[in-house]
């Protein structure tokens, strides 16, 4: 296990891309989120091709770095490595966790779906991973079939495994809450932040979300 990333793992706001085309616009949003108060932000873009792929989150890691944030790439460890980007993650057709971790070294970061599946996530716990995904805990925009999860198996995970866990899926700045009292570390949300009509702002209201978090 590699504590030395999830030390590096701020609890908050995850903010997850949408899919866009036009890379000048991903990155206004983004800014603005990260204006916010985001940390940590996943470059996901399940439409594009390679090299709109490769040319997105090479900028973003730009604006990332810029900013004191970290970005991780989600489902490409070979764009990760390309790029150095501060981490991967991977959900559960995207390749072995074990071999990711060997390939990322001990200073990358680590992430793995495991949906609404506590065995799924011990396995990602015993090959390496930082912190363990769960969800969708609601109807999401992103994954609409997606399986749902109840907020009570990130109580289970948290106290469990002793790893971040991270919820997704359908949350907004309203049912958000109830996430971060079962024990989410992170909230992974992509429509909720970046349809907003000020990105800046609902990404700050999500931070302030954390600083009235009970300590553990």
């Amino acid at each position: 296990m590699n504590k030395g990333c999830r030390a590096k793992l701020r609890a908050g706001l995850y903010a997850v891309t949408p899919d866009l085309p036009d890379t000048d616009d991903l990155l206004q949003r983004v800014r603005a989120a990260l204006d916010g108060g985001v940390r940590l932000v996943q470059y996901r873009n399940k439409p594009a091709l390679a090299a709109l792929r490769r040319e997105q989150a090479a900028a973003l890691l730009r604006l990332c770095r810029d900013h004191g944030a970290q970005l991780v790439v989600n489902d490409d460890l070979a764009l990760t490595l390309e790029i150095d980007a501060d981490g991967a993650h991977l959900g559960g057709e995207d390749g072995s966790l074990a071999t990711a971790r060997a390939a990322l070294g001990p200073d990358k970061i680590l992430g793995a779906s495991c949906y609404n599946d506590l065995a799924r996530a011990r396995q990602a716990q015993r090959d390496g991973a930082d912190y363990l995904a769960f969800g969708s805990f609601f109807a999401s925009p992103t994954k609409p079939a997606a399986a749902r999860a109840e907020p009570a198996l990130l109580t289970a995970a948290r106290s469990g495994l002793g790893l971040p866990v991270c919820a997704i899926g359908g949350i907004t700045l309203q049912n958000a809450p109830r996430l971060i009292a079962a024990g989410a570390d992170l909230l992974a949300v992509v429509t909720d932040l970046f349809q907003a009509p000020d990105i800046r702002a609902r990404a700050a209201a999500y931070t302030l979300l954390f600083s009235e978090r009970v300590p553990s």
